[in-house]
Protein backbone atom coordinates (compact mmCIF):
# COMPACT_ATOMS: atom_id res chain seq x y z
CA UNK A 1 0.00 0.00 0.00
CA UNK A 2 0.99 2.75 -1.08
CA UNK A 3 1.06 5.11 2.16
CA UNK A 4 1.72 8.57 0.52
CA UNK A 5 -1.37 8.49 -1.69
CA UNK A 6 -3.35 11.69 -1.68
CA UNK A 7 -7.00 11.94 -1.62
CA UNK A 8 -8.23 13.41 -4.81
CA UNK A 9 -9.79 17.41 -5.14
CA UNK A 10 -13.26 16.49 -4.90
CA UNK A 11 -12.83 13.99 -2.22
CA UNK A 12 -10.84 16.70 -0.53
CA UNK A 13 -13.40 19.36 -0.83
CA UNK A 14 -16.29 16.35 0.26
CA UNK A 15 -14.14 15.66 3.56
CA UNK A 16 -13.43 19.57 4.19
CA UNK A 17 -17.23 20.14 3.90
CA UNK A 18 -18.46 17.27 5.80
CA UNK A 19 -16.06 18.41 8.66
CA UNK A 20 -17.19 21.97 8.81
CA UNK A 21 -20.85 20.03 9.17
CA UNK A 22 -19.58 17.70 11.87
CA UNK A 23 -18.06 20.54 13.90
CA UNK A 24 -21.15 22.80 13.42
CA UNK A 25 -24.19 23.33 16.28
CA UNK A 26 -26.73 21.08 15.11
CA UNK A 27 -29.47 23.41 15.81
CA UNK A 28 -27.79 26.13 13.25
CA UNK A 29 -30.05 27.61 11.00
CA UNK A 30 -27.13 27.49 8.49
CA UNK A 31 -28.20 25.44 5.37
CA UNK A 32 -25.56 26.74 2.84
CA UNK A 33 -22.99 23.77 4.28
CA UNK A 34 -25.44 21.09 3.51
CA UNK A 35 -26.71 22.26 0.02
CA UNK A 36 -23.06 22.81 -0.85
CA UNK A 37 -22.59 19.19 -0.26
CA UNK A 38 -25.57 18.07 -1.69
CA UNK A 39 -26.85 20.22 -3.91
CA UNK A 40 -29.66 22.53 -2.82
CA UNK A 41 -32.42 19.79 -4.40
CA UNK A 42 -31.50 17.13 -2.11
CA UNK A 43 -30.49 19.62 0.98
CA UNK A 44 -34.12 20.51 0.50
CA UNK A 45 -35.56 17.60 1.98
CA UNK A 46 -32.96 18.63 5.07
CA UNK A 47 -35.14 18.78 8.73
CA UNK A 48 -33.47 20.89 11.22
CA UNK A 49 -33.92 17.99 14.23
CA UNK A 50 -31.98 15.20 12.12
CA UNK A 51 -28.69 17.79 11.97
CA UNK A 52 -27.66 16.61 8.71
CA UNK A 53 -26.48 13.04 9.60
CA UNK A 54 -29.42 11.03 7.72
CA UNK A 55 -28.80 13.56 4.60
CA UNK A 56 -24.95 12.92 4.42
CA UNK A 57 -24.77 9.64 5.49
CA UNK A 58 -25.77 8.30 2.27
CA UNK A 59 -23.36 10.63 0.33
CA UNK A 60 -20.20 9.24 2.88
CA UNK A 61 -20.69 5.92 2.80
CA UNK A 62 -20.62 5.75 -1.21
CA UNK A 63 -17.33 8.30 -1.05
CA UNK A 64 -16.09 5.81 1.61
CA UNK A 65 -17.05 2.70 -0.42
CA UNK A 66 -14.49 4.09 -3.46
CA UNK A 67 -12.22 4.48 -0.59
CA UNK A 68 -12.44 1.31 -0.06
CA UNK A 69 -12.32 -0.32 -3.29
CA UNK A 70 -8.74 1.32 -3.51
CA UNK A 71 -7.32 0.00 -0.68
CA UNK A 72 -8.09 3.34 1.76
CA UNK A 73 -9.95 1.68 5.07
CA UNK A 74 -7.31 3.37 7.50
CA UNK A 75 -6.38 7.04 8.43
CA UNK A 76 -2.62 5.88 8.11
CA UNK A 77 -3.54 4.72 4.10
CA UNK A 78 -3.87 8.21 3.12
CA UNK A 79 -0.69 10.71 3.26
CA UNK A 80 0.12 13.00 6.62
CA UNK A 81 -2.00 15.95 5.28
CA UNK A 82 -5.71 14.32 4.06
CA UNK A 83 -5.60 12.12 7.49
CA UNK A 84 -7.54 14.12 9.46
CA UNK A 85 -10.19 14.92 6.73
CA UNK A 86 -10.47 11.05 6.54
CA UNK A 87 -10.45 10.62 10.65
CA UNK A 88 -13.55 13.27 10.97
CA UNK A 89 -15.10 10.77 8.02
CA UNK A 90 -14.77 7.65 9.61
CA UNK A 91 -15.38 9.13 12.98
CA UNK A 92 -18.99 10.64 12.00
CA UNK A 93 -20.45 6.86 10.14
CA UNK A 94 -19.11 5.44 13.26
CA UNK A 95 -20.93 7.97 15.70
CA UNK A 96 -24.08 7.79 12.93
CA UNK A 97 -24.21 3.79 12.98
CA UNK A 98 -24.15 3.58 16.62
CA UNK A 99 -26.86 6.64 17.54
CA UNK A 100 -29.48 3.78 18.45
CA UNK A 101 -27.38 1.76 20.85
CA UNK A 102 -26.49 4.96 22.78
CA UNK A 103 -30.39 6.22 23.27
CA UNK A 104 -30.87 3.12 24.29
CA UNK A 105 -28.04 3.10 26.52
CA UNK A 106 -29.09 6.85 27.64
CA UNK A 107 -32.84 5.15 28.57
CA UNK A 108 -31.54 2.59 30.29
CA UNK A 109 -29.34 4.92 32.54
CA UNK A 110 -32.67 6.57 32.86
CA UNK A 111 -34.68 3.65 34.49
CA UNK A 112 -31.37 2.60 36.39
CA UNK A 113 -30.97 6.13 38.42
CA UNK A 114 -27.82 6.23 39.86
CA UNK A 115 -26.21 2.96 39.24
CA UNK A 116 -23.76 3.09 35.75
CA UNK A 117 -25.12 1.34 33.43
CA UNK A 118 -23.76 -1.32 31.07
CA UNK A 119 -22.04 -0.61 27.47
CA UNK A 120 -23.09 -3.86 25.80
CA UNK A 121 -21.81 -2.75 22.69
CA UNK A 122 -18.52 -1.20 23.38
CA UNK A 123 -16.30 -3.74 21.65
CA UNK A 124 -18.21 -3.17 18.50
CA UNK A 125 -17.77 -0.07 18.68
CA UNK A 126 -13.91 -0.24 19.53
CA UNK A 127 -13.92 -3.22 16.99
CA UNK A 128 -15.03 -0.60 14.25
CA UNK A 129 -12.63 2.18 15.34
CA UNK A 130 -9.41 -0.41 15.37
CA UNK A 131 -10.63 -0.94 11.95
CA UNK A 132 -9.91 2.06 10.62
CA UNK A 133 -6.95 2.71 12.79
CA UNK A 134 -7.28 4.64 15.74
CA UNK A 135 -5.47 3.31 18.79
CA UNK A 136 -7.10 2.50 22.24
CA UNK A 137 -6.52 6.05 23.78
CA UNK A 138 -7.92 6.94 21.13
CA UNK A 139 -11.43 4.93 21.50
CA UNK A 140 -11.67 5.67 24.51
CA UNK A 141 -11.23 8.98 24.19
CA UNK A 142 -14.00 9.22 21.51
CA UNK A 143 -16.56 6.56 22.95
CA UNK A 144 -16.59 9.32 25.72
CA UNK A 145 -17.38 12.45 23.27
CA UNK A 146 -19.68 10.28 21.78
CA UNK A 147 -21.87 9.26 24.59
CA UNK A 148 -21.86 12.98 25.55
CA UNK A 149 -23.21 14.33 21.79
CA UNK A 150 -25.59 11.89 21.93
CA UNK A 151 -26.86 12.69 25.44
CA UNK A 152 -26.70 16.03 24.94
CA UNK A 153 -28.64 15.85 21.86
CA UNK A 154 -31.35 13.97 23.35
CA UNK A 155 -31.93 16.04 26.29
CA UNK A 156 -31.72 19.49 23.85
CA UNK A 157 -33.99 17.85 20.82
CA UNK A 158 -36.27 15.84 22.65
CA UNK A 159 -37.25 17.80 26.18
CA UNK A 160 -37.43 20.89 24.61
CA UNK A 161 -40.01 21.17 21.88
CA UNK A 162 -41.35 23.41 19.83
CA UNK A 163 -40.29 25.25 16.40
CA UNK A 164 -40.92 28.82 17.74
CA UNK A 165 -38.01 30.94 16.98
CA UNK A 166 -37.45 31.53 20.38
CA UNK A 167 -36.94 27.94 20.63
CA UNK A 168 -35.03 27.41 18.22
CA UNK A 169 -32.56 30.15 19.51
CA UNK A 170 -32.54 28.37 23.16
CA UNK A 171 -31.95 25.40 21.58
CA UNK A 172 -29.33 26.85 19.86
CA UNK A 173 -27.76 28.35 23.15
CA UNK A 174 -27.94 25.30 24.77
CA UNK A 175 -25.54 22.90 22.27
CA UNK A 176 -23.20 26.23 22.58
CA UNK A 177 -23.15 26.37 26.26
CA UNK A 178 -22.13 22.13 26.19
CA UNK A 179 -19.82 22.45 23.46
CA UNK A 180 -18.97 25.84 23.12
CA UNK A 181 -19.47 27.50 19.60
CA UNK A 182 -16.56 25.39 18.41
CA UNK A 183 -16.67 21.96 19.12
CA UNK A 184 -12.86 21.04 17.74
CA UNK A 185 -11.39 23.90 20.12
CA UNK A 186 -13.91 22.02 23.08
CA UNK A 187 -12.79 18.43 22.08
CA UNK A 188 -8.95 19.53 22.18
CA UNK A 189 -8.56 21.74 25.02
CA UNK A 190 -11.82 22.53 27.05
CA UNK A 191 -13.44 19.10 27.62
CA UNK A 192 -12.08 19.17 30.75
CA UNK A 193 -12.15 22.61 31.80
CA UNK A 194 -16.05 23.69 31.54
CA UNK A 195 -16.36 24.13 35.50
CA UNK A 196 -15.13 27.36 35.17
CA UNK A 197 -18.21 28.04 32.84
CA UNK A 198 -20.68 29.22 34.80
CA UNK A 199 -24.24 29.40 33.69
CA UNK A 200 -27.22 31.89 33.76
CA UNK A 201 -30.35 31.09 32.95
CA UNK A 202 -33.43 33.83 32.97
CA UNK A 203 -36.93 33.73 32.24
CA UNK A 204 -40.51 34.00 34.18
CA UNK A 205 -41.88 31.58 36.57
CA UNK A 206 -43.13 28.49 34.82
CA UNK A 207 -41.10 28.53 31.44
CA UNK A 208 -38.74 25.33 31.98
CA UNK A 209 -35.99 27.25 33.40
CA UNK A 210 -35.38 23.79 35.46
CA UNK A 211 -35.89 21.81 31.95
CA UNK A 212 -33.30 23.68 30.40
CA UNK A 213 -30.51 23.35 33.31
CA UNK A 214 -31.02 19.68 33.25
CA UNK A 215 -30.21 19.36 29.72
CA UNK A 216 -27.06 21.25 30.59
CA UNK A 217 -26.10 19.71 33.70
CA UNK A 218 -26.63 15.91 32.17
CA UNK A 219 -24.65 16.44 29.26
CA UNK A 220 -21.37 16.74 31.22
CA UNK A 221 -18.41 14.29 29.95
CA UNK A 222 -17.99 11.36 31.82
CA UNK A 223 -14.74 9.53 31.58
CA UNK A 224 -15.37 5.56 30.45
CA UNK A 225 -14.20 2.39 32.56
CA UNK A 226 -12.87 -0.36 30.44
CA UNK A 227 -12.76 -2.63 33.07
CA UNK A 228 -16.00 -1.98 33.73
CA UNK A 229 -17.69 -1.91 30.39
CA UNK A 230 -19.62 0.97 31.75
CA UNK A 231 -18.79 5.15 32.46
CA UNK A 232 -17.36 5.79 35.79
CA UNK A 233 -20.75 7.74 37.27
CA UNK A 234 -24.37 7.76 35.90
CA UNK A 235 -25.64 11.39 34.32
CA UNK A 236 -28.41 10.77 36.60
CA UNK A 237 -26.34 11.54 39.59
CA UNK A 238 -23.97 14.28 38.24
CA UNK A 239 -27.10 16.57 38.48
CA UNK A 240 -28.02 18.28 41.54
CA UNK A 241 -30.67 20.52 41.84
CA UNK A 242 -31.63 23.11 44.93
CA UNK A 243 -34.56 26.04 44.87
CA UNK A 244 -32.69 28.67 47.10
CA UNK A 245 -36.42 30.32 47.71
CA UNK A 246 -37.44 27.15 49.93
CA UNK A 247 -34.97 27.68 52.75
CA UNK A 248 -34.91 29.97 55.30
CA UNK A 249 -31.82 31.96 55.66
CA UNK A 250 -30.50 30.06 58.67
CA UNK A 251 -29.95 27.02 56.44
CA UNK A 252 -29.53 28.27 53.11
CA UNK A 253 -25.11 28.03 54.51
CA UNK A 254 -25.68 24.61 56.06
CA UNK A 255 -27.43 22.90 52.52
CA UNK A 256 -25.15 24.11 50.65
CA UNK A 257 -21.73 23.94 52.20
CA UNK A 258 -22.63 21.41 55.24
CA UNK A 259 -22.20 21.42 58.58
CA UNK A 260 -20.32 19.74 61.19
CA UNK A 261 -22.07 18.39 64.41
CA UNK A 262 -22.67 21.19 67.02
CA UNK A 263 -21.40 23.75 65.14
CA UNK A 264 -25.35 25.82 66.18
CA UNK A 265 -28.50 24.44 67.66
CA UNK A 266 -30.23 21.51 65.82
CA UNK A 267 -26.95 20.38 64.41
CA UNK A 268 -26.47 16.87 66.31
CA UNK A 269 -24.93 15.15 62.91
CA UNK A 270 -22.36 15.96 60.26
CA UNK A 271 -24.06 17.43 57.16
CA UNK A 272 -22.85 17.31 54.12
CA UNK A 273 -23.89 20.12 51.66
CA UNK A 274 -24.57 20.14 47.80
CA UNK A 275 -21.27 21.66 46.96
CA UNK A 276 -19.41 18.49 48.52
CA UNK A 277 -21.95 15.96 47.29
CA UNK A 278 -21.46 17.30 43.45
CA UNK A 279 -19.26 14.92 41.78
CA UNK A 280 -16.25 15.68 39.77
CA UNK A 281 -18.03 15.82 36.70
CA UNK A 282 -21.16 16.68 37.61
CA UNK A 283 -23.30 20.10 38.12
CA UNK A 284 -24.86 21.85 40.94
CA UNK A 285 -28.15 24.01 39.51
CA UNK A 286 -28.87 27.08 42.10
CA UNK A 287 -32.39 28.12 41.44
CA UNK A 288 -33.91 31.27 42.12
CA UNK A 289 -30.36 32.59 42.26
CA UNK A 290 -31.74 36.36 43.02
CA UNK A 291 -33.55 35.50 46.34
CA UNK A 292 -30.32 34.94 48.18
CA UNK A 293 -28.78 37.35 51.00
CA UNK A 294 -25.84 39.05 50.48
CA UNK A 295 -23.51 36.97 52.28
CA UNK A 296 -24.38 34.06 50.67
CA UNK A 297 -23.67 35.82 47.79
CA UNK A 298 -20.44 36.79 49.03
CA UNK A 299 -19.62 33.02 49.81
CA UNK A 300 -21.10 32.01 46.45
CA UNK A 301 -18.50 34.25 45.38
CA UNK A 302 -16.21 32.87 46.91
CA UNK A 303 -16.73 29.19 45.91
CA UNK A 304 -17.08 29.92 42.15
CA UNK A 305 -13.72 32.15 42.39
CA UNK A 306 -11.43 29.90 44.03
CA UNK A 307 -12.78 26.87 44.10
CA UNK A 308 -13.12 25.85 47.64
CA UNK A 309 -15.42 26.07 50.40
CA UNK A 310 -15.76 25.48 54.35
CA UNK A 311 -18.36 23.65 55.87
CA UNK A 312 -20.12 25.43 59.02
CA UNK A 313 -18.52 25.10 62.35
CA UNK A 314 -15.27 23.34 60.46
CA UNK A 315 -11.83 25.01 59.69
CA UNK A 316 -11.18 22.53 57.04
CA UNK A 317 -11.53 23.57 53.53
CA UNK A 318 -13.16 21.22 50.43
CA UNK A 319 -12.28 21.72 46.82
CA UNK A 320 -15.64 22.21 44.31
CA UNK A 321 -14.79 20.45 41.07
CA UNK A 322 -18.41 20.68 39.87
CA UNK A 323 -20.07 23.49 37.18
CA UNK A 324 -22.61 25.55 38.36
CA UNK A 325 -25.86 27.10 36.90
CA UNK A 326 -28.17 29.51 38.53
CA UNK A 327 -31.32 30.63 37.88
CA UNK A 328 -33.81 33.58 38.29
CA UNK A 329 -36.98 35.40 37.06
CA UNK A 330 -35.99 38.32 39.55
CA UNK A 331 -34.91 41.71 37.67
CA UNK A 332 -31.49 41.50 38.45
CA UNK A 333 -30.55 44.59 36.69
CA UNK A 334 -33.05 46.29 39.50
CA UNK A 335 -31.87 44.29 42.22
CA UNK A 336 -28.17 44.81 41.49
CA UNK A 337 -29.15 49.02 41.45
CA UNK A 338 -30.81 48.68 44.32
CA UNK A 339 -27.84 47.27 46.01
CA UNK A 340 -29.56 43.52 46.35
CA UNK A 341 -27.33 41.58 44.36
CA UNK A 342 -23.95 42.19 43.69
CA UNK A 343 -22.62 43.06 40.46
CA UNK A 344 -19.23 41.17 40.80
CA UNK A 345 -21.21 37.98 41.85
CA UNK A 346 -23.45 38.72 38.42
CA UNK A 347 -20.66 38.93 36.77
CA UNK A 348 -19.12 35.42 37.68
CA UNK A 349 -22.28 33.92 37.21
CA UNK A 350 -22.58 34.94 33.66
CA UNK A 351 -20.22 32.95 31.69
CA UNK A 352 -23.17 32.10 29.22
CA UNK A 353 -26.21 34.12 30.31
CA UNK A 354 -29.91 32.51 27.94
CA UNK A 355 -32.79 33.47 28.17
CA UNK A 356 -35.91 30.90 28.57
CA UNK A 357 -38.77 32.21 26.71
CA UNK A 358 -42.53 32.77 27.78
CA UNK A 359 -44.82 30.65 26.54
CA UNK A 360 -47.14 33.42 25.03
CA UNK A 361 -43.85 34.56 23.40
CA UNK A 362 -43.84 31.21 21.40
CA UNK A 363 -47.40 31.11 20.46
CA UNK A 364 -47.35 34.24 18.97
CA UNK A 365 -43.96 33.23 16.78
CA UNK A 366 -45.64 29.64 16.08
CA UNK A 367 -49.44 29.15 17.14
CA UNK A 368 -48.53 25.28 16.89
CA UNK A 369 -46.22 24.94 19.21
CA UNK A 370 -49.13 24.91 22.12
CA UNK A 371 -50.73 21.70 20.32
CA UNK A 372 -47.42 20.06 20.25
CA UNK A 373 -46.45 20.68 24.26
CA UNK A 374 -49.87 19.05 24.88
CA UNK A 375 -48.73 15.90 23.18
CA UNK A 376 -45.30 15.96 25.13
CA UNK A 377 -47.07 16.86 28.23
CA UNK A 378 -50.53 14.59 27.85
CA UNK A 379 -47.63 11.31 27.01
CA UNK A 380 -45.36 12.00 30.46
CA UNK A 381 -48.52 11.86 32.13
CA UNK A 382 -50.04 8.98 30.61
CA UNK A 383 -46.51 6.85 29.26
CA UNK A 384 -48.10 6.56 25.89
CA UNK A 385 -49.30 8.20 23.03
CA UNK A 386 -52.95 8.38 21.89
CA UNK A 387 -53.86 10.58 18.87
CA UNK A 388 -57.65 10.43 19.90
CA UNK A 389 -56.47 11.53 23.68
CA UNK A 390 -54.36 14.28 22.87
CA UNK A 391 -57.25 15.90 19.99
CA UNK A 392 -59.75 15.88 23.03
CA UNK A 393 -57.46 17.55 25.44
CA UNK A 394 -56.91 20.01 22.91
CA UNK A 395 -60.02 21.18 21.84
CA UNK A 396 -61.42 21.43 25.89
CA UNK A 397 -58.35 23.42 26.22
CA UNK A 398 -59.39 25.74 23.49
CA UNK A 399 -63.16 26.21 24.70
CA UNK A 400 -61.66 26.96 27.72
CA UNK A 401 -59.10 29.34 27.47
CA UNK A 402 -59.77 32.49 25.50
CA UNK A 403 -57.43 33.04 22.53
CA UNK A 404 -55.77 36.35 23.96
CA UNK A 405 -54.78 34.05 27.21
CA UNK A 406 -51.24 35.16 28.27
CA UNK A 407 -50.22 32.29 30.06
CA UNK A 408 -48.65 34.10 33.19
CA UNK A 409 -47.84 30.40 34.43
CA UNK A 410 -46.27 29.87 31.35
CA UNK A 411 -45.40 26.03 30.64
CA UNK A 412 -46.19 25.11 34.49
CA UNK A 413 -49.22 26.94 33.50
CA UNK A 414 -50.18 24.61 30.71
CA UNK A 415 -48.77 21.44 32.44
CA UNK A 416 -51.23 22.06 35.65
CA UNK A 417 -54.22 23.11 32.85
CA UNK A 418 -53.74 19.26 31.05
CA UNK A 419 -53.79 17.46 34.20
CA UNK A 420 -57.53 19.62 35.56
CA UNK A 421 -58.95 18.76 31.80
CA UNK A 422 -57.79 14.96 32.44
CA UNK A 423 -59.09 15.11 36.05
CA UNK A 424 -62.40 17.84 35.49
CA UNK A 425 -63.16 18.08 31.91
CA UNK A 426 -62.50 21.43 31.51
CA UNK A 427 -60.32 24.07 32.84
CA UNK A 428 -61.03 27.35 34.45
CA UNK A 429 -58.78 30.18 33.90
CA UNK A 430 -58.44 32.89 36.44
CA UNK A 431 -59.60 36.71 35.86
CA UNK A 432 -56.95 38.57 35.18
CA UNK A 433 -55.78 41.75 34.04
CA UNK A 434 -53.76 42.23 30.66
CA UNK A 435 -50.17 40.83 31.62
CA UNK A 436 -48.30 44.17 31.06
CA UNK A 437 -45.51 43.29 28.60
CA UNK A 438 -42.55 44.76 29.75
CA UNK A 439 -40.03 43.14 27.10
CA UNK A 440 -37.79 45.43 25.04
CA UNK A 441 -39.50 45.25 21.98
CA UNK A 442 -42.73 46.55 23.51
CA UNK A 443 -40.75 49.61 24.76
CA UNK A 444 -39.70 50.18 21.92
CA UNK A 445 -43.04 50.25 19.89
CA UNK A 446 -44.29 52.42 22.55
CA UNK A 447 -41.01 54.84 22.45
CA UNK A 448 -39.78 54.36 26.17
CA UNK A 449 -35.87 53.05 25.31
CA UNK A 450 -33.01 55.74 24.86
CA UNK A 451 -30.94 55.17 22.26
CA UNK A 452 -28.58 53.71 24.26
CA UNK A 453 -31.07 51.24 25.40
CA UNK A 454 -32.27 50.84 22.02
CA UNK A 455 -28.45 49.86 20.46
CA UNK A 456 -27.93 47.52 23.63
CA UNK A 457 -30.78 45.31 23.09
CA UNK A 458 -30.27 45.61 19.14
CA UNK A 459 -26.75 44.14 19.95
CA UNK A 460 -27.56 41.84 22.24
CA UNK A 461 -30.20 40.14 20.20
CA UNK A 462 -27.74 40.13 17.37
CA UNK A 463 -25.40 38.18 19.69
CA UNK A 464 -27.96 35.78 20.91
CA UNK A 465 -28.39 34.77 16.80
CA UNK A 466 -24.58 35.51 15.85
CA UNK A 467 -22.79 34.32 18.81
CA UNK A 468 -19.73 36.38 18.45
CA UNK A 469 -18.62 39.88 19.26
CA UNK A 470 -16.61 39.98 15.63
CA UNK A 471 -19.92 38.98 14.13
CA UNK A 472 -22.14 41.24 15.73
CA UNK A 473 -19.20 44.38 14.98
CA UNK A 474 -19.51 43.64 11.80
CA UNK A 475 -23.19 43.70 11.49
CA UNK A 476 -24.29 46.40 13.16
CA UNK A 477 -20.89 48.47 12.10
CA UNK A 478 -19.58 48.84 14.90
CA UNK A 479 -15.97 48.45 16.25
CA UNK A 480 -15.57 45.15 18.51
CA UNK A 481 -15.15 46.83 21.65
CA UNK A 482 -18.46 49.09 21.07
CA UNK A 483 -20.07 45.70 19.98
CA UNK A 484 -18.92 43.92 23.54
CA UNK A 485 -20.10 47.31 25.44
CA UNK A 486 -23.43 47.08 24.04
CA UNK A 487 -24.17 43.40 24.32
CA UNK A 488 -23.07 43.66 28.26
CA UNK A 489 -25.35 46.46 28.72
CA UNK A 490 -28.25 44.31 26.72
CA UNK A 491 -28.05 41.85 29.01
CA UNK A 492 -28.76 43.95 32.07
CA UNK A 493 -31.25 45.04 30.20
CA UNK A 494 -33.02 41.90 29.13
CA UNK A 495 -32.34 41.47 33.08
CA UNK A 496 -35.02 44.11 34.39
Amino acid sequence: MNHTQRLNSEDRQFFSLLAEIIFSNPFSPERSKVEALLGRTAASYFHPDEHQLVMVIPALEYRLGILAEQGITKIVDVAEPDRPLLQYAFLYLVYHNFTDQFDDLIRAQMDLGKQPATVPFFQDLASVLTGHGFTDKEILRYMELFYQFRRAYFFIARALVGDSNSMRRLRHALWNNVFTCDVRLYGERLWDRMEDFSTLLLGETGTGKGTAAVAIGRTGLIPFDTRKNCFKSSFMENFIAINLSEFPESLIESELFGHRKGSFTGAIDNHQGLFERCSTHGTLFLDEIGDVSIPVQIKLLNVLQNRQFTPVGSHDTRRFAGRVIAATNRPLGALISEGRFREDFYYRLSSDIIEVPPLRVRIQESPQELAQLVQLLVQRMTGTFDEAFVEHIQKILERSVPAEHHWPGNVRELEQAVRRIIVNGSYPTLDRPPVRDNTWLNKLQLGQLTAADLLSGYCYRLYQELGTYENVAQKAGLDRRTAKKYIDGGRLLFAM
